[in-house]
């Protein structure tokens, strides 16, 4: 990625380890760390970075210290749904690995036989509306039998774009809405206000 990069203004070039000793790989190991900090000031999404974000959170599932964070109205309302027969797949810019950890290691125990499937920017960033159509395709569905929930606008506006439906979530400590956006968008402040037609 550092080399991918290597063009863009501010970036942090990582020097080739040359094996020379302690020192050196000191030097290497501080040139990674300022990469991910610069990648990190600017909010990218890059597969790279959610894959070392993966290996980070598994050590730290592991062993037992943090657990990911699941809202008390999510594993019922899912539950309802698959009994009604929907599908139910996560689209995160964190990479497949950090979900499965977060949802294997969460508040609410073990959820990951909930999920029917996985992706991640490895499908399309999620700012995109090619990325909803993949999905769709992937998963053999309609892009319009499709409800996609963010807290994003410009990932609800790629999704609708792809002729997705889209609920805007609201949660604590999200980042705010402008007026245009909380009259345009549905929006939701737990999974109970979702009433979803039965699968057919």
């Amino acid at each position: 990625q550092a080399q991918e990069d290597s063009s863009l203004e501010g970036a942090i070039l990582i020097p080739l380890d040359s094996g020379s000793g302690e020192e050196e790989l000191e030097r290497v190991i501080q040139a990674v760390v300022d990469n991910v900090h610069w990648q990190m000031s600017l909010d990218r999404k890059t597969t790279a970075l959610k894959q070392l974000q993966g290996h980070i959170w598994r050590t730290a599932y592991a062993a037992g210290h943090v657990k990911g964070k699941v809202f008390e109205d999510v594993v019922p309302a899912i539950r309802k749904w698959r009994e009604a027969g929907m599908k139910v797949y996560i689209y995160s810019s964190g990479s497949i690995e950090a979900q499965k950890l977060l949802f294997g290691y969460s508040t609410e125990g073990d959820i990951l036989e909930l999920f029917d499937g996985h992706f991640d920017t490895t499908i399309g960033p999620k700012v995109e509306s090619e990325s909803y159509r993949r999905i769709a395709a992937s998963i053999g569905c309609a892009t319009n039998n499709i409800l996609f929930l963010t807290d994003v606008p410009r990932e609800a506006n790629a999704a609708e774009e792809a002729d997705a439906h889209v609920a805007v979530v609201i949660r604590p400590g999200n980042a705010g809405l402008t007026d245009d956006e909380k009259s345009y968008y549905s929006l939701i402040s737990s999974f109970t206000e979702l009433f979803l037609p039965s699968s057919t």
